[in-house]
């Protein structure tokens, strides 16, 4: 009943109230004050607080067991930061008891009724028919529903048949590991935990892993306000499913918040179709010889060998042992790394083992043997990319299950493999083998090799098809460039017949360019890259201009700037002295190579 009031909004409502208070000499005095308006989220509108009845749940003993639970190892959070956050919310001295009634249309209703004859309140497992005191038959429910989370937080067991022991609850619960938000620790995870220890007598879970919130790629909050928001239906229909799940795993690290833009979804889009297009390279060799079952035998050979086995030494190539090894240790690097829960480090490597290594190195290196007309060599070949593959794929899986599985089944068609099972997702997990260190070892001389004479090809913008020829000296390792001229020769585009590889040289050969590698140093004909006469002009040229400055700072440094100007002033004009000093002594050097 309003009275005089009934019909006003709450505002006009509260004038008028204190209006009539004055009027009647009730008020002391007005004074004006700051304060916190709280307003609803979606109509920002203000909040009034008010006094109504409702349900609570007394949390201390359930928030007792929850905190021992986390406290003695039973249930570990990851990451471990959060667990300090858990202990703040379940102190079992400091926290409130629980509101679990909400007045809402949907719901678990609250299993309460009230005897309308002698309005007593009675909780009941099943609906009741009559009043436990009166015996009336004139019962109401209550009309509230149970918080969402006292729902959610049953869900574990709930959703298995309890309180019936069924085959499903001995077999799912507990369960292992729980991932959520850590923005829904306290809300639902230690509902879940306190729940479950009540009810059951046993942790929901072992493990929870808490991953962070998912933001724009300027790092602010997706919101419709600021229209920033994200389709997940419409990502997955222009870039495919499998890049959108690779680019949230492997952009975040547990429980830190991620910013995520389309650019790197495009780019994971491009490493599945860059897995496509290096199992489609393997699959059209396949197809390409006589005796599939040769393969078949070959990895079964493979995956007995190891690291240290004389066959392996004796008969596979120095590609074939690196790719294999490398293959090994990133089998037990992601393996460690899932164990860990670090799943976007782990993604991360397979993605630089597949592309970096696989694709980029050892496939195109296989071309060499598998153009080479040796029948032996190019089964041994097929064999590696194969078994290299498909323990590849089976790391991806997890990351990227639909085009990893498509690939997985086109290359069991392609061969015929019993051992593999069939289908990827129940496929048996890589197992590691050793590594086989020597052959990384020379096999990154090769590669260094390779790297710097691509980057002085691409710095001196030599034609991609142009072959050059070179002089490799290496005291300790000419041995090994000999005995991989073909390797050094197709990677690098330098002519064969034009590759000269020495242990030492008394002088180097003049109008050449000196590369350094760990290993060796590294000679190419200037000449056949470049205009030598515009290269000489255009170093005298800046030789000409750092001269002039080194000639500026040195009268700068030996006359009063030195002592009357700031001693962190002078000392950057030294070091800008030395830096132009040694400039000028590299253009020394390369114009006096040019001859």
């Amino acid at each position: 009943n309003g009275g005089p009031y009934a019909g006003l909004n709450r505002f006009e409502a509260r004038e008028r109230f204190w209006a009539d208070m004055e009027a009647a000499g009730l008020t002391i005095k007005t004074e004006p004050y700051t304060t916190n308006i709280p307003r609803a989220q979606r109509g920002n509108e203000i909040i009034e607080p008010m006094l109504s009845t409702q349900w609570y749940v007394k949390i201390r003993p359930l928030a007792e067991k929850a905190y021992r639970a986390v406290e003695d190892g039973r249930i570990r959070i990851i990451p471990e930061r959060f667990e300090k956050v858990y202990y703040n919310w379940m102190n079992p001295e400091t926290i409130k008891d629980w509101c679990i009634s909400r007045q809402l249309w949907w719901g678990h209703r609250i299993p309460v009724w009230t005897c309308e004859a002698c309005g007593h309140e009675f909780a009941a497992r099943v609906d009741p028919t009559t009043c436990p005191k009166c015996g009336s038959v004139n019962l109401q429910q209550d009309p509230d529903v149970l918080d969402t989370w006292f729902s959610s937080g049953l869900w574990p067991f709930s959703t298995l048949g309890w309180p019936d022991e069924t085959p499903d609850l001995k077999t799912f619960y507990p369960t292992s590991v729980m991932e959520t938000g850590y923005d829904i620790l306290f809300f639902w995870v230690a509902r879940m935990i306190m729940l479950g220890l009540e009810m059951t007598g046993q942790a929901p879970f072992h493990t929870v892993y808490l991953h962070g919130l998912v933001r724009d790629e300027h790092g602010r909050k997706f919101s419709k306000s600021l229209g920033n928001t994200l389709d997940p239906i419409e990502i997955a229909d222009e870039f495919g499913t499998d890049a959108f799940r690779f680019t949230l795993l492997t952009m975040g690290t547990p429980g830190n918040d991620l910013s995520i833009g389309l650019s790197r979804v495009e780019a994971n889009r491009n490493f599945a179709n860059k897995i496509w297009n290096a199992a489609r390279f393997v699959i059209s060799n396949l197809a390409s010889i006589d005796q599939p079952s040769g393969i078949a035998r070959q990895l079964a050979e493979l995956e007995q060998l190891t690291a240290n086995d004389e066959l392996l030494v004796t008969r596979y190539s120095l590609p074939d042992r690196w790719i294999l090894s490398r293959l090994n240790s990133t089998i037990a690097s992601v393996t460690r790394l899932m164990d860990e829960y670090q799943f976007g480090e782990a993604g991360r490597q397979a993605y630089d083992f597949l592309w970096g290594e696989y694709a980029d190195w050892y496939i195109e290196l296989s071309k060499i043997t598998l153009n080479s007309g040796d029948t032996a060599a190019q089964t041994r070949t097929l064999a590696v990319l194969v078994h290299v593959l498909d323990r590849t794929l089976r790391l991806l899986h997890p990351f990227i299950p639909f085009v990893t599985e498509e690939i997985w089944q086109n290359l069991k068609r392609a061969i015929d493999y019993p051992a593999w099972g069939e289908a990827l997702i129940i496929a048996e997990w890589p197992k590691p083998g050793p590594s086989d260190l020597p052959a990384e070892a020379d096999m990154n001389l090769l590669m260094d090799a390779v790297r710097v004479i691509r980057n002085a090809r691409a710095e001196r913008n030599v034609e991609a098809g142009k072959k050059l020829a070179s002089m490799i000296v290496s005291v300790e390792k000419s041995a090994l460039y000999e005995a991989h001229r073909a390797e050094l020769s197709f990677l690098a585009r330098i002519d064969a017949d034009a590759l000269y590889v020495t242990p030492e040289l008394k002088a180097a050969p003049q109008g050449a360019l000196p590369i350094v590698t760990h290993a060796a140093t590294i000679y190419l004909p200037l000449a056949q890259m470049i205009d030598v006469a515009a290269e000489r002009e255009r170093l005298r040229k800046e030789q000409k201009e750092v001269t002039a400055q080194v000639e500026r700072l040195t009268k700068l440094l030996s006359g009063d700037f030195a002592t009357k100007a700031p001693a962190p002033v002078v000392q950057k004009e030294r070091d800008r002295l030395a830096e132009f000093q040694a400039r000028a002594e590299k253009l020394r050097e390369q114009i006096e190579r040019l001859g």
